[in-house]
């Protein structure tokens, strides 16, 4: 994913091998290039192990068989995710915010950056946003007089990707995360992309209801596998 980028990419056999570096799973998964059988899987299993990593799965839609096998392998199911997307100028509606209420930048503010380690997004997670290339945005939005939330935000082709959505506690539930996407979506605009888009995973009880009350569209799902014993 350019908008998320690893370290770097590896191919190895039927597999992308992606070294994560501490970014979090989508960049420390290796995916199949074409469909895979049982003696492929210790070449993905020894790449990952090389790169100082536990050997994890990301399994996309149409991918049955590889989910399969992995399962078979003792790999269990981690994190399902939903990706939404939307017609971005659909979201950003009549693009008008009050004054001082928002920004996008880049590099972000440090504040930003403090909200991203409240959220749990610390340096190996801001580390992937630095590689990813432009354009790219750290968004403030504030609630009131504070702070509020942030995210990430960036482009490949005509679809702006955002990441990294963290509302602050104390300024949940007033609206701050549907102000965000908002935002994003005017910049996206701003700079030449059609469609916004996300992924969350499935057991988000507050973002994924959310993002279908804005209008946005299921348009599909992954997860991950990984064994029990070295998550």
């Amino acid at each position: 994913m350019a908008t998320w980028p690893p370290a770097s990419i590896h191919r190895e056999g039927a597999w992308t091998i992606r070294e994560g570096k501490g970014g979090g799973s989508r960049v420390s998964s290796a995916t199949e290039d074409w469909p895979v059988t049982e003696a492929d899987l210790p070449t993905a299993e020894a790449a990952m192990r090389a790169l100082g990593q536990t050997p994890q799965f990301m399994v996309r839609d149409g991918e049955g068989a590889l989910d399969n096998l992995l399962a078979a392998h003792g790999y269990e199911v981690k994190d399902p995710t939903n990706l939404w997307a939307a017609d971005a100028r659909r979201l950003a509606g009549d693009g008008a915010f009050k004054m001082g209420m928002c920004y996008a930048m880049w590099p972000p503010l440090n504040l930003i950056r403090d909200i991203w380690q409240d959220g749990g997004i610390g340096p190996e997670r801001q580390a992937v946003m630095e590689r990813a290339g432009d354009p790219k945005a750290g968004v403030l939005m504030r609630s009131g007089d504070y702070p509020g939330g942030a995210a990430f935000v960036a482009i490949r082709d005509n679809l702006a990707l955002i990441h990294a959505l963290h509302v602050l506690p104390d300024e949940r539930r007033k609206g701050v995360a549907r102000q965000i996407v908002k935002r994003c979506a005017v910049w996206a605009l701003d700079h030449g992309a059609d469609v916004i888009g996300l992924a969350v995973t499935q057991g988000n009880t507050a973002a994924n209801p959310l993002y279908a009350a804005l209008g946005m569209t299921l348009r599909g799902q992954y997860h991950y596998r990984i064994k029990s014993e070295e998550a």
